[in-house]
């Protein structure tokens, strides 16, 4: 990501250096394209500076206890998991980092996740990869105007068909100590339910 920004910063610079350099002698035009270069900077800058959406995002940052229940299919027996989530900012309070270990179908898990606010999408960004897969899974969303319930759409690879799959996930937060996740998913005739569930308590 940081690799990415870097160089979609260097293109929004050339583009401007290259604006100014064809004005040659044409004053009204090189004044022109200086009002336009200095319009792009500013765009630049309001695109990439955090602001209160990303606030929003600071009661997830810490280190997490976890109890997740997993249903494989509708009406399956759940099974039910602990594990632990570290949560950090990363890239100046951009984008906030989960460092995930835990247990799963009897195995070692680990993920880690990364979740932002895209201040051109005007959207909640979020990725996700872990030990169970080699794909990854890509997210936008919404908060309401608390900033207390945050629900994403997302598509993941589905290793049964090769395709793409949707997801939806919601969090909610109960208070600075404790929220919860749900993911819903289709089922094998398509409809769309319930398989997930994280609740977190904040480590003391």
């Amino acid at each position: 990501m940081k690799i990415r920004g870097l160089t979609t910063g260097i293109l929004a610079l050339a583009i401007a250096g290259a604006a100014a350099a064809a004005g040659g002698g044409d004053e009204k035009k090189a004044a022109r394209q200086s009002v336009d270069e200095k319009a792009m900077m500013e765009a630049w800058q309001k695109a990439a500076t955090p602001g209160d959406a990303h606030k929003t995002l600071e009661p997830f940052v810490g280190t997490w206890d976890t109890k997740v229940t997993t249903w494989m299919q509708p009406g399956a027996p759940p099974e039910e998991t602990m594990g632990v989530s570290e949560n950090r900012w990363i890239l100046g309070n951009r984008f906030i980092e989960q460092r995930y270990e835990g247990q799963f179908m009897g195995a070692p898990f680990t993920g880690i996740g990364y979740t932002g606010y895209d201040n051109v999408k005007k959207k909640y960004i979020g990725s996700w990869m872990d030990s169970m897969g080699t794909s990854i899974m890509t997210s936008t969303g919404t908060a309401d105007t608390a900033g207390k319930v945050m629900t994403f759409t997302a598509t993941m690879d589905d290793p049964l068909t090769g395709k793409s799959m949707p997801v939806k996930t919601k969090i909610s937060v109960a208070d600075n100590d404790h929220n919860m996740m749900e993911m819903w998913a289709p089922a094998p005739d398509g409809k769309m339910y319930k398989n997930m569930e994280i609740v977190y308590t904040r480590k003391k």
